[in-house]
């Protein structure tokens, strides 16, 4: 019974210290006031009702504070899950509708599964086949497709489409339906809230001291957002145009067993399912791994991906769409001085509040508010830092981000992120298949070995020493077997090749049959092929191969004993 207690209850709360009590039931309440617009928005975002951001951040929320990798780490609706739920869901039920939430629903649940199912074949060090330059990119297009979206609530123009180009031509088809009190509320948020994100130096930091004027700028949307309802019921917007959510229904979310569709369509939605999963993957594993190391925790790739998949499975019961970890609301949660998860579990108790006591409050809410504080939450997303760094020191990097940048824009969500992938994985095959082959000589008398075009060192006729700086594989034996036969041209008095395999850490058949061809091309030229610092790992793999038994000259244990046995004159 202890055991099954034990794997039943985690490991924070076995440990839990009341001391942290205070610090954790603070942080909880400020998350919690905070991200109740954000919330409303991101479901705005996805298609669904308003309410259904307030159901997305309960079950989730629980079962990731339960079972998730991280102490910190705030689940909950974000942009990207959002409007990847929106473009891959409108093709099968219209926006708002019930169909559409329980489809929504179903996404969740395909998501989680994929996750959990990851988790449980421990492929957590997946992720770190998602380059940088493909994820930044992925999700800068995402926030400027995201940004142009949500136009519609600030204008009233019924902006739809999966691309960039889709929603441009809408908004130009659709022009006339502009709603100027609409937008001039829209216009204002926005500008109020740009200021209060980007600009807090001048607007609070001049007049207040810096620890009111960090909770000023956090306060300040929930603020707007009271003074939007308050001038909305005044000046009775909504008899005058302006779309508000109206009443939300009160009480929790209830299990309710998602739409399922018939089996083509299921499958259809698969493959936008697992590239949600990975993006929901790659996301929030880099902010609790970011705070696991700056809070010296360890962290845990794989129970990472089974808490997030039973966050999704869990919430795709009870009303949520797809859940991850939110930046922004990971950083409020630890800057409030969040310690376990206990904090987000008092964030939960504040959106069960919200359900029951204040829906008919926030009533006369405009659209327009959400609408802009979404645009203004989301320009940050755009991470033009990393392209101008990744453009400065990889360009291959750079160019997998400008790929997903643009996939997204010009074809959508989905192919974009696959266009960005090709393109990265596309980059990597090439650098892998043209490796480095440096001619090395004898660093001084010393037994270092370093690359003759960087380092004055000495060479010697009978010899040439080549160090291969990449594993051997079908896709570089051959641009390597040319180096190396281009290499024996420049040196023509070398009768004995040395190659330097420290940084070969696996060799495939493909290359072991090069090897061998180099071997027997040698021997025509009453050459020899020597080795050396062939790791053991690798020489238990070619250990017994024709390679070896073949060789026409000897495995040396390292470089220098070669150029011993080897050398006969120093070259002049």
């Amino acid at each position: 019974m202890a055991s099954i207690a034990a794997r039943l209850i985690p490991t924070w709360l076995r440990q839990y210290q009341l001391a942290t009590l205070p610090t954790d039931v603070i942080a909880g309440l400020v998350v919690g006031v905070l991200v109740i617009p954000q919330s409303l928005g991101y479901a705005v975002l996805a298609g669904l009702p308003p309410v259904y951001g307030l159901y997305a951040a309960i079950v989730p929320v629980i079962v990731y504070a339960w079972l998730g990798s991280s102490n910190v780490q705030a689940v909950g609706p974000v942009a990207i899950t959002a409007i990847m739920t929106a473009s891959s869901l409108l093709p099968y039920a219209e926006q708002g509708t019930e169909q559409y939430a329980l489809m929504a629903s179903l996404l969740a649940l395909m998501v989680g599964a994929l996750l959990w199912i990851a988790g449980r074949l421990k492929l957590g060090w997946i992720m770190q086949f998602i380059s940088r330059g493909v994820s930044a990119g992925f999700v800068s297009g995402a926030a400027v497709l995201i940004f142009v979206s949500q136009l519609k609530y600030l204008t009233d123009i019924p902006i739809a489409g999966s691309s960039l180009i889709g929603y441009l031509s809408t908004m130009q088809m659709y022009a006339r339906q502009l709603h100027p009190l609409t937008l001039l509320i829209g216009v204002v948020a926005f500008a109020l809230l740009v200021a209060n994100r980007y600009a807090s130096k001048w607007v609070w930091r001049t007049w207040l001291s810096s620890s009111y004027a960090k909770w000023a700028e956090r306060l300040f949307p929930l603020i707007l957002l009271v003074i939007a309802i308050v001038l909305s019921m005044a000046l009775h917007w909504s008899a005058l145009g302006v779309a508000t959510i109206g009443s939300i229904p009160q009480g929790l979310p209830s299990f309710t067993l998602p739409h399922v569709p018939d089996v083509q369509e299921a499958l259809k939605l698969l493959p936008t399912a697992g590239l949600m999963a990975l993006i929901i993957f790659v996301s929030s594993s880099s902010v609790a791994s970011t705070y696991a190391r700056l809070r010296g925790e360890s962290f845990d790739a794989n129970r990472e991906l089974t808490g997030l998949g039973l966050a999704n499975l869990s919430g795709g019961l009870f009303q949520s769409f797809a859940v991850a970890g939110g930046f922004s609301r990971t950083a409020i949660n630890v800057d409030s001085g969040a310690k376990t998860p206990v904090a987000s579990l008092v964030t939960v108790l504040v959106m069960i509040a919200a359900l029951i006591a204040f829906g008919n409050a926030l009533a006369p809410l405009p659209y327009a508010l959400l609408g802009a504080t979404i645009m203004a939450s989301i320009i940050g997303l755009i991470d033009i830092d990393t392209l101008k760094s990744a453009w400065q020191r990889d360009r291959l990097d750079g160019a997998s981000f400008m790929a997903a940048f643009a996939g997204v824009l010009i074809f959508g969500l989905n192919t974009g992120l696959v266009i960005g992938l090709m393109v990265s994985f596309a980059s990597l095959i090439w650098q892998s298949s043209k490796p480095h082959v440096a001619i090395v000589g004898q660093l001084g008398g010393t037994g270092h070995f370093r690359n003759i075009n960087r380092h004055d060192v000495v060479t010697f006729n009978n010899l040439l020493l080549l160090r291969i700086d990449e594993s051997l594989f079908f896709g570089n034996s051959e641009s390597v077997h040319l180096r190396i036969l281009n290499s024996l041209q420049q040196y023509p008095d070398a009768n004995e090749l040395i190659l330097i395999m420290s940084a070969v850490n696996h060799i495939d058949l493909t290359a072991q049959e090069m090897l061998s061809t180099l071997n027997q091309e040698l021997a025509l030229q009453d050459k020899r092929l020597h080795f050396s610092f062939v790791k053991g790992p690798v020489m238990d793999v070619i250990g017994h191969t024709p390679l070896i038994t073949e060789l026409s000259g000897q495995v040396y244990l390292s470089t220098l004993d070669a150029v011993n046995a080897l050398k006969e004159c120093i070259k002049k």
